[in-house]
């Protein structure tokens, strides 16, 4: 244990969140799907309490993938917890996964009423915050949503730092050493993030596809039967019954990231390419179970969804939206490192870094022409193009023509893997992706 928090590396972005709501009324529940870093981050925090004079008689840990507390009931949970508490002090509670407890948030609510403390708590499925638990904590907790690591966060993890280089013309350019001081172009460690993804496990197992690709197996194994399959079975529903139909599922979403997708379209893509046999199934499944299959995933938050807004309309659109994959490695993992379909792949790691940095994204539709992005948070709104590359005439005028449309005065971007020249264009801002990755304050692209 001790060794395990000594190697902690930190996740600033997260832990300062946890921080700004310490001792304050709302129960701080850290979201994200399994394997991305919420048990660490609740040790993190752990560590920051007690450099900060919280003394370890206050601090109350239970994990509940551990047989110590796996088959406890709530009102076990509660007893325990009961005889835990520090005497004539303020206790701090962290519950690992506590979805496992049925009926786990009596017991959370009854600390809150009963007792001097400040809770904690992890979930793997979104299944968590819905239903009678939002009812019963409605305006009383907080939800921080934990992502794999960005690419900042995977360059630091993996014992690289980044620094500043001068060229022979004077521009100063971004580059990354290793612990020897060699230098490499950001463009060589992208290349790794988007071969190998933000997992921070692999760092244990290192940047080599044999093992890389072990440990994510674990990961989407662990979501689809723990949190997807065992979840079915503790709701005492049975909507998703059906393993393989539910990995086919998988298979096209990430097959499809960044394309327009329906409900609809799913059942019918896997009909005409015969990856579900109707005769056995006496057609095709109902959308309903589409739809439910999907749901799923969703709440397991390996797949995201992302609306239309219809910029003129100023509304949210019922058509097409478009499904993204919450880590690149797990596509090339449940896919194989195939061609890797570099634009969209681009398109999903963007979509992620602008939630990193808090911001509400939809898709953006101006008359019959399509803006990948518009981001929106407390300060403003800006429309973003991800493209592959910048470098030909043609493709310029492809992404730059959309933005045109949009008479606002809000800011107007394109993020491009490749760009000769980045500059800014009728008003449009043109930025290389590692520029925009490796920007780390979070209320500016660059």
């Amino acid at each position: 244990m001790l060794q395990k928090e000594v190697n902690l590396k930190s996740r600033d972005l997260y832990l300062n969140k946890l921080i700004t709501f310490k001792d304050t009324e709302p129960v701080k529940i850290i979201t994200g799907i399994r394997r991305c870093g919420k048990s660490s981050l609740m040790k993190l925090m752990i560590k920051y309490l007690k450099n900060n004079e919280i003394e370890d008689d206050q601090i109350i840990e239970m994990n509940f993938e551990s047989m110590d507390y796996r088959n406890m009931t709530a009102k076990e949970v509660y007893t325990y917890v009961k005889q835990q508490l520090p005497r004539g002090k303020r206790a701090y509670m962290f519950f690992d996964e506590i979805q496992r407890v049925e009926a786990w948030e009596d017991a959370i609510n009854s600390f809150r009423i009963d007792f001097d403390c400040d809770i904690y708590i992890t979930g793997s499925n979104a299944y968590l915050l819905s239903g009678e638990y939002a009812t019963y904590l409605a305006g009383r907790y907080v939800e921080i949503k934990m992502l794999p690591l960005s690419f900042s966060e995977f360059i630091d993890f993996h014992g690289y730092t980044v620094g500043e280089k001068q060229g022979p013309s004077g521009e100063v350019k971004k580059h990354i050493y290793d612990v020897n001081g060699e230098s490499y172009e950001p463009q060589e460690l992208l290349d790794a993030y988007i071969r190998f993804g933000g997992m921070p496990g692999i760092v244990d197992v290192g940047l080599n596809s044999e093992t890389a690709f072990t440990l994510l197996d674990g990961v989407y194994s662990t979501v689809v039967v723990r949190d997807i399959l065992e979840r079915e079975k503790r709701r005492g529903q049975r909507q998703i019954t059906d393993p393989e139909l539910l990995r086919k599922i998988i298979m096209f979403l990430a097959d499809n990231i960044g394309n327009s997708t329906s409900i609809t379209s799913i059942g019918n893509t896997l009909v005409n390419e015969r990856l579900i046999d109707v005769s056995e199934r006496k057609g095709k499944p109902a959308v309903q179970t589409i739809q439910a299959y999907v749901g799923a995933l969703l709440e397991s938050y390996i797949f995201y969804e992302i609306k239309r807004f219809d910029i003129k309309g100023k509304e949210y659109l019922r058509t097409l939206g478009k499904y993204y994959i919450v880590d690149v490695g797990l596509r090339n993992y449940l896919l194989g490192l195939r061609d890797m379909d570099t634009g969209h792949i681009i398109e999903n790691i963007v979509y992620f870094e602008l939630l990193r940095r808090g911001y509400d994204v939809s898709i953006g539709k101006v008359g019959d022409k399509e803006i990948d992005f518009i981001a929106i948070n407390t300060d403003t709104k800006r429309y973003i193009q991800v493209t592959e590359s910048m470098n030909e005439q043609s493709t310029r005028e492809r992404e730059l023509a959309p933005l045109r449309k949009i008479r606002d005065n809000y800011e107007k971007i394109v993020i491009a893997g490749e760009c000769v020249n980045p500059v800014t264009q009728d008003g449009i801002k043109i930025i290389k992706l590692t520029d925009f990755l490796l920007n780390t304050n979070q209320k500016v692209l660059l």
